[in-house]
């Protein structure tokens, strides 16, 4: 067994040499059971993807499973490219915002590296915060550097603050993280990992690397995966590239998941993305997110998570 310093130095070399993209594709084939959808087959509420802001992960991309599950389960999912705004909201159940990039840092001349800009304007965040108020719900999803960072502006429109870095455990691993119910990453009870009946109950989540937020302390937030004590946010001024020497900021008690009210709205954040797709990285084509082994309830806790934001009726 290393020492933690020698093991979060062998962790980082490790992670250096990782590609950005982490040569991650969608599991094509990924199709779990759904016994009970929510609704008919289009019958639910629309629900818009995020892609006007360089995101890393799109319907027809890495996030395809996610939108083939949430069509199995009723809802009507549909892809954006434009910029957010009162008018193009307007018929929106859910807004989805998955790892959105400022043009900075997409494409092939991508720049990781501080500072992160902004991937929204003020005018947009304007109209998203106005939209959630009016009664709309949004998923927004910021993983790792430089996503944490170009996420920062709308989050804190909702009183979340994001660490612009990579979560790890105390001895520097890089993930996953798996909540539980009675763990030290910590599952928290709600409708969202009750479920309908106990077929649908979550008591394991299960996320890969991703980043650490927290909320204002005056925001009346619910955490749903709250990091174990020790817990760091590792901060370089590259993505990927780390040293022992790299800045490590202590964010246990923080948050991976969270929910909360806002006007007749609700918000979901999340600091990690692969949770709650399906795809094979790397050459071995190794499953991480909703297809890995050990991420069997992820699916579940994803329908669970949509029907929530979309307000379906809690079973009495």
């Amino acid at each position: 067994m290393c020492r933690p310093g020698i093991a979060l130095a062998v962790v980082l070399v490790s992670l250096a040499q990782t590609p950005v993209a982490a040569q991650q594709v969608a599991d094509t084939a990924f199709a779990p059971p759904l016994a009970r959808p929510a609704f008919a087959r289009d019958g639910g509420p629309v629900v818009i993807i995020d892609e006007a802001h360089h995101n890393f992960h799109t319907s027809t991309g890495r996030y395809l499973p996610f939108a083939e599950l949430l069509r199995r389960d009723g809802f009507r999912v549909r892809a954006s490219s434009q910029p957010f705004s009162a008018e193009g909201l307007r018929n929106a159940g859910v807004l989805v915002i998955a790892n959105a990039l400022h043009e900075r840092n997409a494409g092939a001349g991508a720049t990781w590296s501080l500072p992160t800009p902004s991937a929204f304007t003020d005018a947009e965040i304007a109209a998203v915060r106005a939209w959630v108020e009016a009664g709309g719900s949004l998923l927004l999803i910021a993983d790792h550097m430089p996503m944490a960072g170009a996420a920062e502006t709308m989050g804190k429109a909702f009183g979340l603050s994001w660490s612009n870095g990579f979560a790890m455990e105390p001895a520097g691993a890089s993930g996953p993280f798996r909540f539980t119910r009675d763990g030290a990453q910590r599952l928290a009870p709600h409708v969202v990992t009750e479920g309908r009946d106990a077929a649908e109950r979550i008591t394991t989540v299960v996320t890969f690397t991703g980043s650490a937020f927290r909320p204002d302390p005056h925001i009346p937030v619910t955490p749903i995966l709250t990091l174990a004590p020790g817990t760091v946010s590792v901060t370089p001024d590259v993505a990927w590239q780390f040293s022992p020497t790299t800045p490590r900021v202590d964010v246990g008690g923080w948050l991976q998941g969270a929910l909360l009210e806002v006007g007749k709205g609700r918000v979901a954040a999340f600091g990690e993305a692969a949770m709650f797709t399906a795809q094979l990285a790397g050459p071995q084509q190794r499953p991480m997110g909703m297809n890995a082994p050990d991420a069997a309830q992820n699916a579940q806790f994803l329908l669970n998570l949509l029907r929530w934001l979309a307000h379906v009726p809690a079973p009495q």
